[in-house]
């Protein structure tokens, strides 16, 4: 393999804005500013139309506003102020959104911001990652797919933890390939990759783990040095992943249970439970106690159990559990494939392409570990995600996006240095080809959108893969059109897909890339098709959109639970924090009986819950998270989750509830069904109680009980 040349072009640097602007001595005077250009039209991107995903993942912004008014909530991730329970995660991906709060004020700009700077931060990196070794061209060929990515494109401009997680990924990555270069200060560089994983477990617990084992035996394999000072750098960089992620563990485990909230998501109020049971070991096997699904019909106490025969849990079709069907093909099926797997086949191809080409480098050769730092961390992150059983979502595929971009940026600069050789040109062509075909397929699973594109891009990759065959016997400037066009290709439809992505709005806790119909799930009886805010839709219904506030049915026009829609306000209502203006756009629904999104909160809910508010350490309490989050977040007051997240979680118990309400600390019980189990979620118990010793009122059309009020 021929090493990448980059003309020397020294410029005089007179001042800090020039040196930013001209970047390297060494760099053509083309490169930073490409570069800056790169970064800021991701920037213009993930900024557009933000704010028509209101608070988008209302259980999350609840934390963020929580943490945004106390310093204890904020360190342990509560879903309230008043800290009755934590969300099911460690609260490392909430503390920038948090902070943003904190500074300016709750609104949707504030906690979704730091989301789009966490996107522009990765292809960033990424670009820096792919520049050190290659070119600028592949750096910038690589940061433009992650920016075009169609599920980076929405969960960097959305508030669940996969955004850190991507982040912090992309810089784990980047330290080891500068540990890879030489022997000298590899140590510094294992450390930091140590501390970035620490972090990412913070922001999602194992996920962050995924790609350690192939990262680690690259290192061990091709790093330079000696076996054991490989080995002992490796320890150290343990070592500072171990205190990174294991202090905050610590303090939790240590922290007397009386005086934390309880752990979200567990069954024993433990975060060990919650890493290795619900978080962890459930999401492969699917054996997730408390949870909302997973394999089979789903733990027990889950909402699967509680779907009517033949309904699988949010509308996953069944044969490897729940959540869809397991197996490699899972990444290019109906609704995954339109998120992720665009370019995908493309990086399989380029990887095979780029380890043949560095097959006989050196043990030490940097090319080839980058290859194999980023295609093991693609293919350990395929696999998982192909074969888990527990619970998963299609927007878990852009912790792929780094890694399939990398080696789109690095295969397709290595083949275009040898295009001379027959079999590179090939290569590219072959690359190209199955690209527009993969397109075309893709497309025409939503044929009633860009009807146009669909052709465009097959033609135009035909063409652009008959000319790359000759790239290398042709004039170079001939050759860089017909790449060209290539690239153009194969990023037309993912762009297309970006463009619908980030004019509509994403809101709940299912939330797909693309047009309307693009990211559609499963069936339900009858050939009823889901969509990702919860609802059916009747067989050949366009699913993926709904207007706003308004959640989609269970058959008989009931939402699980017997809810006919979102609590607490007519349908066609939005949350607050939400746009009127997006109906057409957005991809929202308070489905599942409030599990997937929120309730919505009229001015007469509103105005009873602030009433007094401050006497009272709860405004109110609800069973589910979404619910007390929609309540929150439109008073700004902490209202108690009752059983977490579904409802499931044992917390708190009645005996706590009614100390809770003796002591004048609950004013309200809002009530309805919904949760994970039955009729007032996992905690029926509580429901029951307060339905029998409260007067029972009706409020901007939600059921309130005064809990200061006894019949």
């Amino acid at each position: 393999m021929t090493t990448l040349p980059t003309a020397v072009h020294a410029a005089p640097r007179t001042g800090r804005l020039a040196r930013l602007w001209r970047g390297r001595a060494e760099d053509r005077p083309w490169v930073r500013p490409a570069l800056l250009g790169l970064l800021a039209a991701t920037a213009l991107l993930y900024l557009w139309n933000l704010s028509a995903s209101g608070y988008a993942n209302s259980f999350y912004s609840a934390a963020v506003q929580a943490g945004s008014q106390s310093w204890k909530a904020f360190f342990f991730g509560s879903l309230d102020a008043a800290n009755a329970i934590t969300v099911d995660k460690p609260p490392a991906a909430l503390w920038p959104m948090a902070l943003s709060v904190r500074l300016f004020g709750l609104g949707s700009w504030q906690v979704l911001v730091p989301e789009v700077l966490m996107g522009v931060g990765t292809v960033a990196v990424l670009y820096a990652a792919v520049r050190r070794r290659f070119s600028a061209g592949a750096g910038l060929i690589a940061g433009a797919v992650l920016a075009l990515t169609p599920v980076a494109a929405l969960m960097f401009r959305f508030n669940n933890p996969d955004a850190l997680l991507a982040l912090l990924m992309t810089v784990a990555v980047y330290c080891v390939l500068r540990a890879l270069e030489r022997d000298q200060g590899a140590a510094r560089w294992l450390v930091w990759a140590g501390v970035a994983f620490g972090v990412a477990f913070l922001a999602k617990t194992l996920q962050a783990f995924l790609i350690l084992p192939p990262l680690a035996l690259v290192y061990l394999v091709c790093a330079p040095g000696g076996f054991g000072r490989r080995l002992g750098r490796l320890a150290l960089g343990g070592l500072a992943m171990l205190v990174s992620a294991g202090w905050w563990v610590a303090l939790v485990e240590l922290w007397p249970a009386s005086s934390r909230p309880y752990v979200g998501g567990s069954q024993n109020n433990s975060f060990l439970e919650l890493t290795f049971g619900y978080n962890g070991l459930g999401r492969l096997n699917g054996d997730e106690v408390g949870s909302v699904g997973g394999g089979g019909r789903g733990g027990p106490g889950g909402m699967a159990e509680k779907l009517p025969a033949g309904m699988e849990p949010f509308g996953r079709p069944g044969g490897g559990g729940g959540w869809g069907e397991t197996g490699i093909a899972r990444m290019f099926g109906e609704s995954v494939g339109g998120q992720i797997s665009w370019l995908l086949p493309a990086a399989l191809i380029l990887l095979v392409a780029g380890l043949v080409v560095t097959w006989r480098a050196s043990r030490t050769d940097t090319a080839r570990s980058a290859f194999l730092v980023w295609g093991g961390s693609l293919l350990m992150t395929l696999a998982v995600f192909s074969f888990m059983a527990g619970i998963f979502h299609e927007y878990y595929t852009v912790a792929l996006a780094p890694y399939l971009a990398a080696l789109i940026g690095m295969g397709a600069a290595v083949l275009w240095e040898e295009r001379t050789r027959w079999a590179a040109s090939a290569a590219l062509a072959v690359t190209v080809a199955v690209t527009a075909w993969w397109a075309w397929t893709l497309l025409g699973r939503t044929p009633e959108w860009l009807p146009w594109l669909r052709w465009t891009v097959l033609v135009a990759g035909v063409v652009a893969a008959l000319g790359l065959l000759s790239a290398g016997r042709v004039d170079r400037r001939l050759g860089l059109g017909v790449a060209g066009l290539g690239l153009a290709a194969g990023l037309a439809a993912p762009f297309a897909y970006t463009l619908a992505t980030v004019d509509s709005g994403h809101r709940g806790s299912i939330v797909t890339a693309g047009p309307a119909g693009g990211g559609m799930g499963g069936r339900g009886p009858g050939g009823g098709r889901f969509f990702e805010g919860g609802g059916m839709l009747p067989p050949g219904g366009q699913g993926g959109r709904t207007p706003v506030g308004q959640g989609g049915q269970m058959p008989g026009g009931q939402m699980p639970g017997g809810q006919g829609q979102g609590r607490g306000m007519p349908a066609g209502t939005p949350p607050q924090g939400t746009s009127q203006g997006t109906t057409r756009g957005d991809r929202s629904g308070g489905g599942m009986g409030g599990l997937l999104n929120g309730a919505g909160v009229g001015t007469e809910a509103k105005a009873a819950l602030l009433a007094d508010a401050d006497a009272y350490t709860w405004a109110a309490a609800t069973v589910g998270a979404q619910n007390a989050a929609s309540y929150q977040l439109a008073t700004e007051k902490p209202v108690m989750a009752i059983g977490g997240f579904n409802g499931s979680d044992p917390s708190p118990t009645l005996a706590r509830f009614k100390q809770y309400v003796a002591e004048g600390k609950i004013h309200y019980f809002i009530g309805g069904e919904g949760g994970g189990g039955g009729p007032g979620g996992g905690n029926s118990e509580i429901s029951t109680w307060v339905s029998e010793t409260f007067e029972q009122t009706t409020i901007g059309g939600a059921t309130f009980y005064d809990l200061t009020e006894r019949k």
